[in-house]
C-alpha cells in the first residue's frame, strides 16, 4: 500500500488500534505490518488466515469496512492485494 508520506504515522495508528482485534478474528493465525526500507510510505500488511472463507468471512465484517473506511483516504495510489499459498518451505522434502 502506498501511503500519502504525511499519512504514513496516522495509517500506523489505525493498524496498531485495529490488529488485535484483527488477530482475535476467527481464522487469522498471524498478523503483521513491514514497511520498504527505501520508500518508507510504501506498507505491507501480511496476514496467515486459516482458510479463504476465514479472510472471505474478516472481509465481510464490519470490523473490516471500519478500518478501510479509515485507511482509504490515506493512500497516495490505488492499494494492492495478493493471496499466496506455499509452495515449498525448508521443511520440504528435497529442499537444501
Amino acid at each position: 500500500m502506498t501511503f500519502r508520506p504525511e499519512a504514513v504515522d496516522t495509517f500506523i495508528g489505525v493498524f496498531d488500534e485495529s490488529a488485535p482485534r484483527i488477530r482475535a478474528f476467527p481464522g487469522c493465525l498471524h498478523l503483521e505490518l513491514w514497511q520498504d526500507v527505501s520508500y518508507p510510505n510504501i506498507l505491507t500488511t501480511l496476514s496467515h488466515w486459516k482458510d479463504d472463507a476465514a479472510l472471505e468471512k474478516y472481509r465481510s465484517s464490519q470490523l473490516f469496512k471500519a478500518t478501510w473506511a479509515r485507511t482509504k483516504p490515506l493512500f497516495a495510489a490505488r492499494p494492492e492485494a495478493f493471496s499466496h499459498y506455499l509452495a515449498r518451505s525448508h521443511d520440504s522434502p528435497g529442499s537444501a
